[in-house]
């Protein structure tokens, strides 16, 4: 059986931007880059209420590159715009998978719909690292609808398992990695009781987005508390004592070096002030 090694609270929340109220529930600074390599950061925002407004809030033109940004939208909508030209609208259910490559501008602000009418949002920003032979790759995007999420229902219940990146059961994710990865996006009905696999060369990160359940019938996880397993075992159970919102991952460590600052990260200190000197001199293209 795969072991919890860690449980880690939700720390004090910070804005990004005017539109993006967030707990950083993981990163590779505070808990280890080895211990949750290849990921690097997982933001959750909200969930928050926004009355109406005429001017869309959100985070302006920034850069990014060495890794890539995984965005999650489960109540609102956004809308992001980026150098290589892709940009549109990502609603409830949506994902967006954006590569920063080589590198890459983008801005991400609340649909024009969703500013005119207010509403709640809730929504996670992951970051995934690259390993060195692809962090020279070409600024890319992937818009993934919810429709095109493999859903898995779990145990004959009602809930299910949203398989937006790697393989469930045979079930394959939607969107293209560079690394082995699996994204696993839960909701669990009171009562509902499952085991779930993971490979043991893995690391493996557990997120209560909201709800509450037992880990192996002897932890207990809440509302946005993180939990990291043993590489060692392959197999945990989760039961939720109420109806509980979840994210499984899990990836192949990239056993590299790892230096990060601000929006780059990269595999020395080198790369990190050449990267600062590229978007300085516009070589990430612009908006």
């Amino acid at each position: 059986m795969k072991t919890i090694r860690a449980i880690y609270n939700p720390p004090h929340g910070h804005w990004v931007g005017d539109g993006f109220p967030v707990r950083t529930l993981i990163s590779y600074d505070r808990l280890g880059a080895d211990a949750i390599s290849p990921f690097l950061l997982l933001d959750y925002a909200g969930p928050a209420d926004f009355s109406p407004a005429q001017r869309p809030r959100g985070v302006g033109s920034h850069p990014h590159r060495g890794f890539e940004t995984v965005t999650l939208v489960y109540r609102g909508e956004l809308e992001h715009r980026d150098s290589t030209g892709s940009g549109g609208r990502i609603g409830e259910g949506d994902v967006q998978w954006m590569t920063a490559g080589a590198g890459i501008v983008h801005e991400e602000f609340h649909s024009e719909a969703f500013t005119r009418n207010g509403g709640t949002l809730e929504m996670v920003q992951l970051w995934v690292n690259l390993p060195a032979a692809h962090k020279g790759e070409a600024a890319a995007y992937q818009t993934i609808l919810d429709g095109d999420i493999p859903r898995v229902e779990l145990n004959g219940t009602a809930s299910e398992l949203r398989v937006i990146a790697g393989d469930y059961q045979g079930h394959v994710g939607p969107a293209h990695t560079y690394t082995p990865i699996n994204l696993w996006d839960l909701t669990l009905e009171p009562g509902t009781e499952i085991s779930l696999s993971t490979s043991a060369n893995h690391n493996t990160l557990l997120v209560v987005r909201e709800g509450l359940l037992s880990v192996n019938g002897n932890e207990s996880l809440g509302d946005a508390q993180c939990a990291a397993f043993d590489q060692s075992g392959d197999e945990f159970t989760l039961k939720a004592s109420e109806r509980s919102s979840v994210l499984i991952l899990s990836g192949e460590p990239i056993d590299e070096p790892l230096a990060g600052m601000g929006p780059f990260v990269m595999n020395t200190q080198g790369e990190i002030e050449q990267a600062v000197r590229d978007f300085r001199s516009g070589r990430f293209g612009k908006l």
